[in-house]
């Protein structure tokens, strides 16, 4: 059920939130009327946890999370919103008046409660075997392959048996239902409607969120004579997991690789665990699948650089190439190292050891070079065209292409003017928004407002300019009104940038506390670091507000004249005198509201 908003300001008008905090993290004041600290959800040492008192809310320039006191309060205890508003409810004397209930959202909860607590037991269950006289055939395995008992315990391995309905006839005896295992992704259903155990007869990987609770499974045949079934086999998707958004292993790796700012990123679990086990604590997995954007994301939280090794085979090269894209797209640093045939990491490890594995990834290949040579090297001319587009386009920040661009057509032996040009056009050609127009006004804009474009998108998502523009506006709510009453938002080009606008347009005048329950996480980090920069003060802000406006009006004005001098150059092709003297009018009406504007803000 959803909560009235005056109650949850009242709620949060209650709540101190740097008391909430202090009973999680140790800050100390320091400048503006913040508190800084080390923040607690990626295990770092330096303080770089903001928070701000007066506005509300916190802000960690390392793994940008960010929210409001209900935020950090249900995050810090993995608990869902309602939850956490229930439990700080009580805690500050405030009676809740819920809203119409929401049946389906209460079942969604009580649904994903059921799975991890089916999980939870489902790994109690799997580890146990492991060590009875059942497991023997996984301990076997596990010894062939040298797993240390510690790296057994602390990645929770278990065994299922070869059996068809162990796993369900343990949970059943604990109270849950067949459904109940189906939709938790621990049992499957066949055609005929019979409901068995998916994992039989092999080793156990539990899958750990980042709250370090288990939320899938996966299994790898471990009996030689069982040639018949996949060697690996994954949790399906489920209230608690999705394929594609998670990694394997990142609950271990997370201390580590807040230290180290790097992820060793490969693809099996036993990888995995080798490397634990020699001491790269930062190694994590994909989970059986191609790496997804969301994973690629979830690692830029915790590091600035993921060193990817793939085995050397074709199959192998492409997926380093594909994973390499992706990295380099979000702005992290990347190197490729692929293993010699036939050998994975494990194989590696054990011939050369930690020292040679070290020096291994010493040698790594540049990731965007090793890209440039591998597409130049299997690719058409029109491939190799195409790959720089898509590569370009992909680039989570506009302002990346100054550095990207040249040393693509370098490295592709393609003219620089030529891709570029080649660019733009598909940009413009594709229907992102208007991209190319965009860039023109984002120019046009920092050179009017005196700042760089920065934290944009290259697609329609987000823009440069709109994140420069609404950046400024996020750090000085002064001006929200006169941003609002002279449609400064015309200029924004994005769909993120009109609706982020929009949420501070209609809530704004409720205060930071209001319009931060209103967005989504994206938003939320965008306007917890803008708003923690230094304001400009008096004159200062004065000047620069004054040189922005005068920007924008002439970018408004600008866009349309432009707009009806397309209009009259049609209207006149057709003949339409009418019509004509009608926009040339419009357009001399235009041509002086233009001047007036300019003439007013100067």
């Amino acid at each position: 059920m959803g909560y009235d908003s005056g109650v949850i300001q009242e709620l949060k008008s209650r709540l101190d939130l740097v008391e909430v905090v202090r009973r999680y993290v140790e800050l100390r004041p320091a400048a503006g009327g913040r508190w800084m600290g080390p923040c607690p959800f990626h295990q770092e040492t330096k303080g770089s946890f903001s928070v701000n008192q007066d506005l509300g809310f916190y802000y960690c320039f390392g793994c940008q999370a960010t929210g409001d006191v209900i935020d950090f309060y249900g995050r810090i205890n993995g608990l869902e919103f309602r939850d956490a508003v229930e439990a700080l409810a009580a805690e500050a004397g405030v009676r809740l008046k819920a809203l119409a209930p929401d049946p389906k959202a209460d079942e969604r909860r009580k649904l994903k409660n059921v799975c991890i607590e089916m999980h939870r037991v489902a790994q109690d269950y799997f580890r146990s075997t492991l060590n009875r006289a059942s497991g023997r055939t996984v301990r076997d395995y596990l010894s062939r392959r040298s797993a240390t008992p510690e790296v057994v315990e602390r990645f929770g391995l278990g065994a299922s048996l070869n059996e068809w309905e162990a796993l369900k006839s343990h949970l059943s005896a604990k109270g849950f239902s067949e459904a109940d295992g189906v939709a938790a992704g621990l049992y499957s259903k066949n055609d005929a409607g019979r409901v068995y155990d998916r994992f039989r007869g092999r080793l156990i990987f539990p899958i750990q969120d980042l709250a370090g609770k288990v939320i899938a499974f996966g299994g790898r045949v471990v009996d030689p004579k069982d040639t018949e079934s996949a060697k690996y086999l994954n949790s399906s998707d489920s209230p608690i997991y999705k394929k594609g958004e998670h990694l394997y292993g990142l609950f271990q790796a997370r201390p580590s690789m807040a230290r180290s700012r790097r992820a060793l990123l490969t693809e099996g679990y036993m990888d995995v665990l080798s490397l634990h086990q020699f001491g790269f604590a930062d190694a994590v997995g994909v989970l059986g699948t191609a790496l997804t954007p969301e994973q690629v994301r979830r690692l830029a939280g915790f590091c600035k650089r993921v060193d990817l090794v793939f085995d050397g085979d074709a199959p192998g090269r492409k997926a380093a190439l594909k994973s390499a894209e992706m990295i380099l797209g979000q702005g992290l640093a990347c190197s490729v190292v692929l293993l010699p045939d036939g050998q994975d990491v494990d194989d590696l490890l054990k011939a050369r050891g930690r020292e040679g594995f070290a020096a291994c990834l010493d040698e790594a290949r540049d990731g965007l070079d090793f890209c440039l040579t591998e597409v130049r090297a299997t690719g058409s001319a029109r491939e190799v065209m195409e790959w720089a587009r898509a590569f370009l386009s992909g680039l989570r920040e506009r302002d990346w292409l100054a550095w990207y661009l040249p040393r693509v057509a370098e490295g592709l032996g393609l003219d620089e003017a030529t891709l570029r040009r080649g660019f733009m056009t598909m940009v413009k050609g594709g229907g992102k928004a208007g991209a190319a127009d965009a860039a023109d006004a984002a120019g046009n804009a920092s050179r009017s407002h005196g700042f760089g474009a920065r934290h944009g998108g290259v697609g329609a998502e987000s823009s440069a300019a709109d994140r420069q523009l609404l950046a400024f506006v996020v750090l000085h709510p002064e001006c929200w009104r006169e941003f609002r009453d002279n449609e400064y938002d015309l200029v924004l080009e994005s769909d993120w940038g009109r609706s982020f606008w929009e949420k501070i347009r209609d809530n704004g005048e409720g205060g930071y506390d209001t319009l931060l329950h209103l967005l989504d996480e994206d938003e939320k980090r965008f306007f917890g670091e803008k708003s923690g920069l230094p304001q400009h003060k008096g004159e200062a802000f004065a000047k620069a507000w004054e040189e922005m406006t005068r920007g924008l009006a002439a970018v408004i004005c600008g866009r349309r004249r432009r707009h009806l001098q397309e209009a009259l150059r049609e209207a006149a092709r057709r003949n339409d005198h009418e019509e004509v003297l009608r926009l040339t009018t419009a357009l001399n009406d235009a041509m002086t509201d233009m001047c007036g504007r300019l003439n007013e803000q100067s």
